[in-house]
C-alpha cells in the first residue's frame, strides 16, 4: 500500500478512537471566536501570536493538512473564507459537521498534499499548515506548492518537527536509539519502530528542509518559536521538539 494511503486511513482510525487532534471544536469555543476570543495551534502547546494572522476578515485561506474542525472553525468565526485539503476522511467530515452545526460554508477537498495542490495560481491569502509533514518522506515540493498557490504578501503559518523525536526509544525518551533521518520506508528498524507504537509511518526532517525549503521556495521569513511535546521527558527537561515558522510571499 502507498504509504500516504496507510497514513490517512491510520488517522482516520485515530481520529475515531478519540485523538486530540481529531476532537472538533463546540459552539461555545466557536460563539466566543465570533466575539474575538480565541486562540489557535500550530505546535503542541504555543498559541500562535494574533498579530502572525493579521486580518482575516474577508481574507481567503487554505488550512493545509489542518482538517479535524478545530481551525478553520475559528478563521471562519473570524470573517475568514476557508478551504481545507486533508486526506483523512473522517478529518474532513468533522469540518462538515461543525459547518453544518454553526451554519456556514467551506471548501473541503480530500487530497494528498504530496501532490499538485488542486488550486490555481495565486488563490490564498493565508495558508495554515499544523504539525502534519512529518508524516510525508518529502517536504521541499510542498512548500514550492505553498508559494505557487498564494497571492503576492501572502502568509504561510507552518507548525513543524525538529527530529529530534525520532533519535529515542519508545515513550520513555531516555536512551539515543536512532541515527537521522528516520525513514521507515529506507530503514526496517525504524519501520518496526512505528509498528510497534502504532505511529503510523513518520519522517525526520532536517531545518534544511522545513526551513531551508522555505526560503528555496522564495518565502521571506519573518517569525518563528520553538515548543515542547507537552509531556514526557523530552517535554520535562524544557527541550524543543518543534518549532513554528512565519513565512511571507514577497
Amino acid at each position: 500500500m502507498d504509504y500516504q494511503k496507510q497514513n490517512a486511513e491510520t488517522i482516520d482510525r485515530w481520529v475515531n478512537e478519540g485523538w486530540e487532534w481529531g476532537k472538533p471544536i463546540d459552539h461555545a469555543t466557536f460563539a466566543a471566536a465570533q466575539k474575538g476570543t480565541w486562540s489557535i495551534q500550530l505546535t503542541p502547546t504555543k498559541a500562535v501570536p494574533h498579530e502572525w494572522f493579521g486580518e482575516l476578515e474577508g481574507k481567503k485561506i487554505l488550512g493545509l493538512a489542518s482538517g479535524g474542525g478545530q481551525q478553520m472553525p475559528v478563521f471562519t468565526a473570524l470573517g475568514g473564507i476557508c478551504t481545507v485539503l486533508d486526506y483523512s476522511a473522517a478529518q474532513i467530515e468533522s469540518e462538515r459537521k461543525v459547518a453544518a452545526r454553526e451554519g456556514y460554508s467551506i471548501q473541503t477537498v480530500q487530497a494528498d498534499m504530496t501532490k499538485p495542490l488542486p488550486f490555481a495560481d495565486e488563490t490564498f491569502d493565508l495558508i495554515f499548515h499544523p504539525v502534519s509533514n512529518c508524516y510525508v518522506e518529502q517536504v521541499k515540493p510542498i512548500w514550492r506548492e505553498c508559494f505557487r498557490v498564494l497571492r503576492p504578501g501572502g502568509v504561510l503559518l507552518a507548525g513543524l518537527d525538529n527530529g529530534i523525536n525520532y533519535l529515542f526509544d519508545g515513550d520513555d525518551e531516555t536512551k539515543v536509539v536512532n541515527s537521522l533521518p528516520f525513514n521507515p520506508l529506507q530503514n526496517p528498524e525504524h519501520r518496526r519502530q512505528l509498528d510497534a507504537c502504532d505511529g503510523g509511518i513518520q519522517f525526520s526532517h532536517t531545518l534544511d528542509e522545513q526551513i531551508g525549503g522555505q526560503l528555496e521556495a522564495g518565502f521571506r521569513l519573518t517569525h518563528l518559536y520553538e515548543d515542547t511535546n507537552g509531556s514526557g521527558r523530552l517535554h520535562e527537561l524544557n527541550i524543543p521538539s518543534f518549532l513554528a515558522t512565519r513565512a511571507v510571499k514577497p
